[in-house]
């Protein structure tokens, strides 16, 4: 990234907190401060939630947000008590007064909505609503998490039962893992290998596997992402990752296999620089084979 990239995002940052009103004790004109109204929308009114996920989507320290519910509480708009199950972990629901302030609130958010647009013309408000959209994009997958994860680990066998339910539905002849190559949970551990696992806000939305057999090339297994968070770039993120980690164990040859059905896959590997070669195993469940030689820049990249 540049200097003038990151004096940009500042300058954006300051501009939207002015606009948006975040900087006022009383945001939109009621009676508490932005954090605290935040998290009303955020709890919401369609049941009770668990704090931790609470929290982890709004990527705040526990601590504050202990002390947000604490005033929200106080005020009789959210009711915090333990789980039924796991006292040990504490819920959070609006109350009658907190559904009501909740609507109060989301009133004034469409109000202050419509005011950014009422000065600009048709033209421009298309414009901004369009940058919004692409920055709101662009954002969601800068708070993307990837880290490697042993392939037994819950979130990662969410991820892979997600992955053969889907394939499952997409391929003609269904998915029955019991009939394909899916390597040994040990295959995708150090040394061997490694599994990556992304995850927004806490929750995992993606994974890929990467063998690293002795004396044969490399090979990338179950590069999968959820649909709701197709289209921010996280496959690509996950396969360019997975090239570079291949890199610096001193892989100088990446393979991977794909069925037809799952065209944007196919999309990827070619884009990314894969060329399609003859069958390389007999995964019954793949339509093209692809390979790709790793740069010497790549392979000689530090640890």
């Amino acid at each position: 990234m540049t200097t003038e990239q990151v004096e940009q995002v500042r300058r954006f940052n300051r501009t939207v907190a002015e606009r948006v009103g975040v900087l006022h004790d009383h945001y939109l004109g009621g009676a508490r401060p932005y954090g605290q109204a935040r998290l009303l929308w955020q709890i919401g009114d369609e049941g009770t939630h668990d704090v931790r996920g609470v929290r982890a989507r709004l990527g705040l320290d526990s601590g504050y947000v202990s002390r947000l519910l604490r005033a929200l509480e106080r005020d009789g708009l959210v009711a915090v008590e333990p789980h039924p199950e796991d006292r040990r972990v504490r819920t959070v629901r609006l109350t009658e007064a907190g559904r009501a302030e909740r609507a109060l609130l989301d009133d004034r958010s469409d109000a202050l909505a419509a005011s950014l647009l009422d000065p600009l013309d048709a033209r421009q408000r298309d414009r901004l609503t369009a940058a919004m959209a692409e920055v709101e994009r662009l954002l969601t997958a800068s708070v993307v998490t990837v880290e490697v994860l042993d392939p037994d680990h819950p979130d990662a066998a969410l991820c892979l039962r997600a992955y053969a339910a889907e394939l499952q539905e997409l391929f003609d002849t269904g998915f029955d893992p019991a009939n394909s190559l899916l390597p040994d949970p040990g295959e995708l551990r150090a040394p061997r290998g490694l599994f990556l696992v992304a995850r927004l806000h806490g929750d995992p939305v993606g994974c890929a596997g990467l063998k690293l057999p002795t004396g044969a090339p490399a090979e990338i297994k179950r590069l999968w992402v959820s649909p709701g968070t197709r289209g921010l770039g996280l496959a690509r993120r996950l396969l360019t990752e997975l090239e570079e980690r291949a890199a610096r164990h001193g892989v100088e040859l990446l393979r991977l296999d794909t069925n037809k059905a799952l065209e944007a896959a196919t999309r990827l590997y070619r884009s990314s620089g894969y060329t399609e070669v003859p069958a390389f195993n007999d995964e019954p469940y793949a339509d093209h084979w692809f390979e790709k030689r790793l740069t010497q820049e790549n392979r000689t990249r530090p640890q």
